[in-house]
């Protein structure tokens, strides 16, 4: 007996919200920072926020490259389909890929005054938790659009390659946002591999340096290729957030 595409696509809102309240419960039960602002106040704020982008994205950017991804697929252009590998080959080269220009975009975002000043309102949260992975401003995601496509084009994403690392991504960047402190085995395992809460943490503090640091959200090699890692900086001597004569 096999499952059919439609009862497997039920289930991805149904992870998707276990993920989510799991990811809070965690918060609640280890947290890595005290709270600096009332929880409820910051939510609202970064949900409003937040809605915005949303909106760009299902309106815009998803729309766009979801076509984009369907012409790649039919007319096998970009780097991957010319590389010659198997279907498995193809959809990890192009999430690695896929990865690695997200991890570029961000360091555009925190070099480029045009892209910062809309990027900085993610970083104006003066605390960091799971609803700050909601915090960023539709103006960036406009911004975004031309990036995205181009990753699309260039790489040579199907649609369905797309789909997964929109999913990986999602599940990372909730992951790493949030206020979870992990056992320390786990940690020092884990964060040669992906971006952590504690390692993100470093990149929100309110020290210019520490924001040019450890900007993966995806793969923690990215920041360790090119020298943007940085990892021996306490929880307890940061102040996340920018001070108000940054906004």
């Amino acid at each position: 007996m096999t499952t059919s595409p439609t009862r497997t696509r039920a289930w991805v809102p149904l992870l998707a919200i276990g993920y989510l309240a799991s990811l809070l419960w965690l918060e609640r039960r280890r947290p890595l920072r005290r709270p600096a602002l009332s929880s409820a106040a910051r939510l609202g704020d970064n949900i409003g926020i937040g809605i915005g982008a949303a909106l760009v994205s299902s309106a815009v950017e998803g729309p766009l490259t979801n076509r984009l991804a369907g012409v790649v697929e039919r007319a096998r252009i970009g780097v991957v389909p010319r590389l010659r590998l198997d279907p498995f080959g193809e959809r990890l080269a192009a999430l690695l890929l896929l990865d690695y220009t997200l991890y570029l975009w961000h360091v555009l975002l925190h070099r480029m005054p045009v892209l910062w000043k809309w990027h900085r309102v993610h970083h104006a949260d003066l605390d960091l938790d799971v609803s700050t992975a909601a915090r960023f401003h539709a103006a960036e995601m406009a911004w975004s659009l031309p990036w995205r496509a181009a990753q699309v084009l260039l790489i040579g994403v199907g649609p369905a390659t797309l789909d997964l690392w929109r999913r990986l991504t999602l599940a990372e960047v909730l992951f790493h946002h949030a206020n979870l402190r992990l056992p320390h085995a786990l940690e020092a395992v884990l964060g040669r591999v992906v971006m952590t809460p504690r390692l993100h943490g470093i990149h929100h503090s309110d020290v210019q340096a520490h924001q040019q640091a450890n900007l993966s959200s995806g793969l923690a090699i990215w920041d360790l290729l090119h020298g943007t890692a940085m990892r021996d900086v306490p929880q307890a001597s940061i102040t996340i957030g920018l001070p108000a004569e940054k906004l």
